[in-house]
């Protein structure tokens, strides 16, 4: 039998330990709910198309981020501006293109930047329109909250906890770790959304709310629990596809740009037989993190707030697993710039897929219009409001991400096109090459492909905020 909305609000008071004070409080609240839509923010860090609802792998298992694209509008074709957690968070927060913000390296924090350091961030934005600001975990790279972005911050617990030894790699990169260690209250996403699941009850109930919750898995080191492990028996693990002599139609400079530091060889991984036992370590953190955001979104759905909360959950970029011969980010491919992005907005479109290509810069201005908020026309980005009514609307643009000073992947809705700073490409056509393995850039008969994409490509490409430091540049460069 279906609860009614009664039901379903003294179910959420018992099981937030809420008491009669309490409950009448959200009854005078009820009555008064902001018009405004509430908005849930939820991030993941190096989440890839391994996703149940994107099919990326066979077996990876994720039922609360699928029942959250079925309640909503899942973006197939979805991709970063940056495949790297600082410049991609401060991407999409700003709605500003790397390009245009300079901000394409791990440090320094946007704001040391002259004319970043008043920009208006999303929340900033959703402030000064009335709402109130909370978060918890990774929302932007820096160490720290940003300060002036949230009027409340929660725990920032980080990659944390790790062993006293490492179990693998040991000497190398200190987050390059993986196996089955702790229990699930002991990492730092469980601690996150337990300081969600303790604030959200407590907020004013007459003033519409903008939560973002970030989770850090399935970022390394890949620990989690044993029972995540479980579900993925190592002899059964499936290893992603990879074409050997991948690289080799590849110009030198996307050669040089994708080494991977400070991630280890691929060679690495298959001389000392750890593939399987990584991809069955993501698998596992994945399904780990997915489990976080299920208890969030229960949270939610028993609350009153169910039916006036937008919910927005995306990643800040891909992440690969052999695939091209290398691992972790720092690519302009498929696999490094595509991420997940869902859409659940109250009284819109559910079970809908749209694959045209957009970005995590369409972020901002797509929750501006949905929420009545002024437009902000210095953004770079623009609203998914017609994709999000129709997925098969008419969408020209291609996703943009780059990496590293004029380094542009653009994706559209059938091609990868690549333009190094120096002048060389790549391309492939995802229609028959969906792994990119074949260079289509030399071919005379793609010529008119290829000069339809350099049209979309930034005309400014700032310098890099002073200070910029890639964390790959410090590392030592005699890889295992």
């Amino acid at each position: 039998m279906k609860q009614t909305d009664s039901q379903t609000r003294r179910a959420w008071l018992r099981a937030t330990g809420m008491a009669a004070a309490g409950a009448l409080a959200w009854g005078d609240a009820l009555s008064a709910q902001p018009a405004k839509p509430n908005v849930l923010f939820i991030t993941i860090d190096d989440l890839n198309d391994w996703v149940g609802c994107l099919g990326g792998h066979p077996q990876v298992k994720t039922p609360n981020i699928d029942r959250l694209a079925q309640r909503g509008v899942l973006f197939s074709n979805a991709h970063c501006q940056a495949p790297i957690c600082n410049p991609s968070r401060v991407s999409f927060m700003t709605g500003l293109l790397p390009s245009t913000s300079g901000a394409y390296q791990l440090a320094p924090d946007f704001r040391s930047a002259p004319e970043l350091k008043d920009v208006l961030t999303i929340p900033q934005h959703f402030a000064a329109h009335g709402y109130q600001t909370y978060q918890a975990g990774k929302i932007f790279h820096s160490s720290y909250p940003d300060e002036v972005s949230f009027q409340k911050n929660g725990p920032r617990p980080g990659q944390g906890p790790r062993p006293k030894e490492k179990l693998n790699l040991p000497g190398e990169h200190p987050l390059w770790d993986w196996g089955p260690l702790f229990k699930n209250e002991e990492m730092g996403d469980h601690k996150v959304a337990d300081w969600f699941l303790d604030e959200f009850p407590k907020m004013d109930r007459d003033k519409p709310f903008f939560f973002a919750v970030g989770f850090y898995r399935p970022h390394v080191p890949l620990f989690a629990p044993q029972e995540w492990f479980d579900m993925y028996p190592l002899e059964e693990v499936e290893l992603p596809p990879m074409h050997a002599g991948d690289r080799d139609d590849l110009p030198e400079a996307g050669k040089k740009l994708t080494l991977g530091l400070p991630a280890p060889r691929h060679e690495w991984f298959i001389k000392n037989k750890k593939w399987r036992h990584a991809v069955q370590a993501y698998l596992a953190t994945v399904s780990f993190v997915d489990y976080q955001v299920g208890r969030v979104l229960d949270a939610l759905e028993a609350s009153p707030h169910a039916d006036n909360t937008l919910v927005v959950l995306l990643s800040d970029h891909g992440w690969h697993l052999g695939e091209k011969e290398r691992w972790a980010k720092r690519s302009l491919w498929e696999r490094s710039t595509q991420v997940p992005l869902i859409f659940s907005v109250p009284g819109g479109l559910t079970q809908a897929t749209s694959a045209k290509p957009v970005g995590l810069v369409d972020v901002y201005p797509t929750l501006i219009e949905l929420c009545g908020l002024k437009q902000r026309p210095d953004l770079d980005g623009q609203s998914l409001k017609t994709l999000l009514g129709n997925p098969e609307a008419t969408w020209a643009r291609p996703a943009l991400t780059t990496f590293e000073k004029n380094n542009h992947a653009l994706r559209s809705e059938h091609f990868r096109y690549i333009r190094y700073a120096d002048g060389s490409e790549e391309l492939y056509d995802h229609r028959g090459d969906p792994h990119e393995w074949t260079n289509l850039a030399a071919k005379a008969e793609y010529e008119s492909v290829l000069k339809d994409h350099r049209r979309w490509l930034p005309a400014v490409n700032k310098d890099p905020i002073p200070g910029s430091v890639d964390s790959a540049a410090v590392r030592p460069a005699n890889r295992r």
